[in-house]
């Protein structure tokens, strides 16, 4: 619960500080630019509102790590949804509004996570969780979102927390049924084995050496 609001927290406060020009400049998500990405958080964000506000009675189907579903192919950016964010991001124009609004959703959503009963059990995507397994899972969502945010913007600052890396390291391993090689950090395990970074020759043997599936697509 803490490690959500701390992952989120720092997701958020790196938007607010980019400069408007960076707004445009490409991010680590195939086809998006950076404003595309954000507007996607905000997106996110409103997901998460829903889905605290939505109860269920039936027991948990899927946990944090379960509840993402490795996809066959890699994002193209191609895909309908995909084109729906970036005419959405583009519709706001000026930085400052999708900024502003981000902010706005972001801070309640947070808020409402703070304020939820971990052991209760929300619907989502057909599926039951615990609060606590729901927002465990967008650790991994808030992670790699805030790898592809700075993916070209080395200078931009907070860095994702060290916790959230490891978290999210931890859960990927889960979904991939195998451990990434311990000569990778956290940071490198991530942007590997979701495809984000092309490994290079000895990191590729590496992998296939740990029996690690890769790269993966989570969604």
């Amino acid at each position: 619960m803490d490690l959500f609001g701390r992952s989120w927290g720092a997701l958020r406060a790196a938007v607010a500080d980019l400069p408007d020009a960076d707004f445009a400049r490409p991010s680590g998500c195939v086809g998006w630019l950076v404003r595309d990405l954000v507007c996607h958080l905000v997106i996110d964000a409103q997901d998460v509102l829903i889905t605290l506000a939505t109860p269920a009675d039936a027991e948990p189907t899927v946990d944090a790590v379960s509840y993402w579903q490795v996809q066959e192919r890699p994002p193209t950016g191609e895909d309908p949804l995909d084109a729906l964010t970036v005419r959405l991001a583009a519709a706001y124009e000026d930085p400052h509004l999708l900024r502003f609004h981000l902010d706005d959703l972001g801070s309640a959503a947070g808020r409402a996570a703070e304020l939820a009963d971990p052991r209760a059990r929300v619907g989502t995507r057909g599926e039951v969780l615990t609060v606590a397994d729901y927002l465990g899972a967008y650790v991994l969502e808030w992670t790699l979102h805030h790898l592809d945010l700075i993916a070209h913007l080395p200078d931009a600052r907070p860095l994702p927390p060290d916790e959230g890396l490891a978290r999210s390291r931890a859960m990927l391993e889960r979904i991939a049924g195998a451990a990434f090689p311990a000569s990778l950090t956290d940071r490198d395990a991530l942007l590997l084995g979701t495809g984000r970074r092309a490994p290079t020759d000895a990191q590729r043997a590496e992998l296939r050496a740990a029996g690690v599936r890769f790269p993966l697509s989570v969604g």
